[in-house]
């Protein structure tokens, strides 16, 4: 089942659908609840992770038989509406990827601020083998990643991708080894949560802001983003910890 769990402030979202964790609408549907509880539950980082032997096979294409075209709008806007809000989700956002991720597991993972993959994964937007092209902003998130280039090499090929290969493009962030990956990735998502949560928001929101509007108009935007941060409890207590202790030594609550 998928789920949510939680380890302290780290919120851990699950992907449990064996035997291949297929992205038909059981999953989709427990992913979007997934999202909805991280969005009420207060943690301050999230890691996306999978149980079983691949991270996913992809979508279930018994989704695509038979959808008409009205139909499959509505269907392509609540999977868009999916990846807007794990993407906008105001924390730290980690993908913990091993094995197989094909499709729209691999979109989910495009969703998230980075990928950390295992040595052995391998990744495809592999739509084309039905006719199709990936439905959950797939294309463009690697386009944002790798350039446009190699994003339409990766979709119309239909390749598979090892993590060196994403790695060398900027879509995957780090590689480790496979039996290190959980908890090297848990790790790091446990020193986000304890981190300067409204800090990392506003990094977020920033980079958001460059990506749409370019350096100059992220710089139009980063006084009124920040500003907000001088009024927050985590700053203060960081500033006179800085000037009484030194660096190092401040701890956050999120506020």
């Amino acid at each position: 089942m998928t789920r949510l769990d939680r380890e302290g402030d780290l919120g851990v979202l699950v992907i449990d659908e064996p035997p291949l964790n297929l992205f038909g609408r059981k999953l989709i549907g427990d992913v979007i609840e997934a999202v909805a509880e991280v969005e009420r539950s207060g943690v301050r980082a999230l890691v996306v992770r999978a149980e079983g032997d691949v991270f996913t096979g992809g979508a279930d294409v018994r989704v695509f038989d038979g959808l008409a075209p009205d139909a499959s709008r509505e269907f392509t806007t609540e999977l868009l509406s999916l990846t807007h809000r794990l993407e906008d989700l105001p924390i730290p956002t980690v993908a913990c990827v091993h094995a197989l991720c094909l499709t729209a597991g691999f979109e989910l993972s495009l969703a998230c601020d980075v990928i950390w993959a295992a040595e052995s994964a391998k990744f495809g937007l592999v739509e084309r083998v039905v006719g199709l092209t990936p439905l959950m902003g797939g294309t463009q998130r690697v386009a944002e990643r790798a350039g446009p280039a190699r994003a339409r090499e990766l979709v119309m090929t239909g390749n598979l991708y090892d993590a060196a290969t994403l790695e060398r493009w900027n879509v995957v962030g780090r590689i480790l080894p496979d039996g290190e990956l959980v908890e090297k990735t848990m790790r790091f998502g446990e020193r986000l949560a304890g981190g300067p949560t409204l800090a990392h928001g506003a990094t977020k929101r920033i980079v958001r802001a460059f990506l749409d509007h370019g350096v100059r108009g992220a710089d139009e935007r980063t006084a009124a983003i920040g500003a907000p941060l001088f009024g927050s409890s985590d700053l203060q207590a960081a500033v006179r910890s800085f000037l009484e202790e030194g660096p190092g030594h401040a701890t956050f609550e999120g506020r």
